[in-house]
């Protein structure tokens, strides 16, 4: 069974990623028994089939709008944002505003092309799962949740910048 990052932990993933093969479409795909991620634009289509279950989650990719799933966010039990390669950015960006626009609150993995060097970052804007690349340690990249001790700016994990977490000295007076 697959492994992945979950709450600082490398445990056993129970869910399946389900891909469009050639020629299915959103409408017409087949989403199986069992826990499965669907692409947005398959939750979008199938809609109410797929709300009456509790084993399914969205994934989404780099280009579309977390906005999307706004009303459905509270009833979701996973969201999954795609990383289509490293040097992408725009799942960052998703997963801050699903956290802090959208509301939504349980498990928020990345999927992709996802490395030890992007997890701190990638848990600073939200994430608590991580599927990382298949040809690399995941034992290594749980190192990466853990490679800095704080952080300058504020983000969805601290809202307060470093600077104002720590008291100054008060200025002696002339």
């Amino acid at each position: 069974m697959r492994k992945i990052i979950k709450d600082k932990a490398i445990v056993s993933d129970d869910w399946n990623l389900l891909k469009l093969a050639d020629g299915e479409t959103p409408e017409s795909v087949v989403v199986p028994a069992g826990k499965q991620i669907v692409p947005l634009q398959v939750w979008l289509a199938q809609k109410t089939a797929l709300s009456a279950r509790a084993d399914i989650g969205v994934w989404l990719a780099s280009d579309e709008r977390p906005e999307q799933l706004k009303e459905d966010a509270k009833s979701l039990p996973l969201i999954a944002v795609d990383f289509p390669n490293f040097a992408g950015g725009r799942g960052y960006s998703i997963a801050f505003n699903l956290r802090a626009r959208v509301g939504f609150d349980g498990e928020l993995r990345a999927i992709g092309d996802v490395l030890r060097d992007q997890l701190f970052y990638m848990s600073r804007v939200g994430f608590n799962a991580f599927a990382t690349r298949e040809d690399r340690s995941i034992e290594d990249a749980l190192k990466g949740l853990s490679d800095f001790s704080d952080a300058y700016q504020t983000s969805w994990d601290q809202k307060t910048p470093l600077f104002r977490r720590f008291a100054r000295p008060a200025a002696q007076e002339a």
